[in-house]
């Protein structure tokens, strides 16, 4: 078991440790925390590590957010900006073509509440690297698990603890190999050989 925070498009060191998951509980009772990979990616641009950010509306109650209750601000074209991002970046990468059609599919669907962004990446990792990892939502809050907590992978301030393995990068030639990235990058590199790198 683990519990974990759904991401967008997670980075490879929170999705390793789903991967090794045998039940996976997704935490969807907390207070939403800004700044984490809760709202954002990180890829691979032609300048190096590139900020890919969902907008959020700014909560107006004096309550705190729950990440569940999180709205998107879509009166900004983040759909089609990040897509066209990936597709800058990636469009040379060997499998990029390969996932180019369920990948668009994803940023054609309309969204009002961050979770669901958040879970259909998960599906979509899943489903492209043919996995089999149900998945239940927690209904309430618990400030500490006695194990296998990793809501703090979520967090981009959280330093790794293993080194990753290395893998070719679309411009590592310009910019050096950039560890934990978001998934994206190493499928686009790797395709189904994605899972060797857990």
């Amino acid at each position: 078991m683990g519990v974990f925070v759904p991401t967008y498009f997670a980075p490879i060191s929170l999705f390793s440790q789903i991967y090794q998951s045998n039940e996976i509980i997704f935490e969807v009772e907390e207070n939403f925390q800004k700044q984490s990979y809760r709202n954002r990616c990180y890829i691979y641009g032609a300048n190096g590590k590139q900020m890919l950010n969902i907008p959020v509306k700014k909560n107006t109650s004096k309550e705190k957010q729950k990440t569940k209750d999180t709205r998107i601000e879509n009166s900004v074209k983040w759909q089609d900006q990040h897509f066209k991002s990936l597709k800058a970046s990636y469009n040379c990468s060997p499998f990029f073509e390969f996932y180019e059609d369920d990948l668009q599919a994803l940023f054609r669907k309309k969204y009002d509440f961050l979770i669901d962004v958040n879970i259909d990446c998960f599906l979509f990792f899943t489903e492209v690297l043919q996995l089999d990892l149900p998945f239940s939502k927690t209904l309430s809050y618990l400030a500490t698990y006695q194990e296998n907590d990793f809501r703090h992978l979520a967090d981009t301030k959280q330093t790794q603890t293993t080194q990753p393995l290395k893998y070719i990068q679309v411009f590592d030639d310009k910019h050096g190999f950039i560890p934990n990235l978001s998934l994206l990058d190493l499928l686009f590199m790797e395709g189904p050989n994605t899972l060797s790198f857990f």
